[in-house]
């Protein structure tokens, strides 16, 4: 990692009034959990068309839901990294501070986070097909969980191929992202969207974009700084740059 651009960094960050944070799977990578893309990804294992579409559920639910059981079992077992706790301690440090997430994992709220935009839902709540009723836990439901209103299936409150992502959060992610002094990109490829669309916005209204990310991406020609590294070592690292600058 280049010490003058994270420095630099450490010096947006510290002038920023609004920061608008967006994070990928390099996130949920670096506690453990599987990615979905890449060689060695969730979808190289299983078809997309069977296991994560509304289509699928109809069709065979004790075995979509299976799968989702054992990965609601795999996060069960990973706890969030100090990188997602860095995350959690800046909500006080900046007056307007947003963290939009395509995560489905919630180890940004174990670790603390409030003002947290999920884009694609939760692993972590299950929700009824048929009424309101949602419970957020990583104990097991079995096998066939019912809702205990109406007697109906559970099914994991994630959004699934062909369904549109929540509009009060996709919503609010791309007012936050439109007002911004400082946006910080962490962990993603920059090619899921409309997540990737939110940097877009930064190229009208002068923000300053921080890329934290191993590889270059999608992204990376968009940012004022690309912090090469992994995201729990550079956020722990670009913490410490930025406490400097205020202590």
């Amino acid at each position: 990692m280049d010490d003058r651009e994270l420095q630099r960094a450490a010096e947006f960050l510290a002038g920023a009034s609004s920061l608008c944070v967006s994070t990928g799977a390099g996130m949920s990578v670096e506690s453990g959990l599987d990615t979905f893309r890449g060689e060695d990804g969730l979808w190289s294992k299983v078809k997309i068309e069977e296991m994560a579409t509304p289509e699928a559920f109809r069709r065979d639910p004790v075995k979509v839901w299976e799968w989702y059981r054992w990965r609601r079992a795999r996060l069960a077992s990973v706890e969030p990294h100090a990188g997602h706790r860095v995350l959690a301690q800046w909500e006080s440090r900046v007056p307007d501070f947003t963290l939009v997430t395509q995560n489905i994992d919630g180890l940004h709220h174990r670790a603390g986070s409030r003002r947290v935009l999920e884009l694609h839902g939760r692993l972590d709540v299950a929700r009824c097909t048929y009424c309101d009723y949602s419970v957020q836990t990583l104990d097991d439901l079995g096998p066939e969980p019912a809702c205990p209103v109406c007697m109906k299936r559970l099914r994991p409150a994630v959004v699934w191929f062909g369904e549109p992502l929540p509009e009060d959060a996709l919503g609010a992610a791309f007012a936050a992202a439109a007002r911004c002094d400082v946006m910080l990109v962490i962990g993603t490829s920059g090619v899921v969207q409309p997540a990737a669309s939110l940097v877009e916005l930064c190229r009208y209204n002068g923000t300053r974009v921080i890329e934290i990310n191993p590889n270059a991406t999608e992204l990376s020609h968009l940012a004022k700084v690309c912090l090469r590294g992994g995201c729990r070592d550079t956020l722990v690292a670009l913490d410490a740059a930025w406490q400097s600058l205020i202590t």
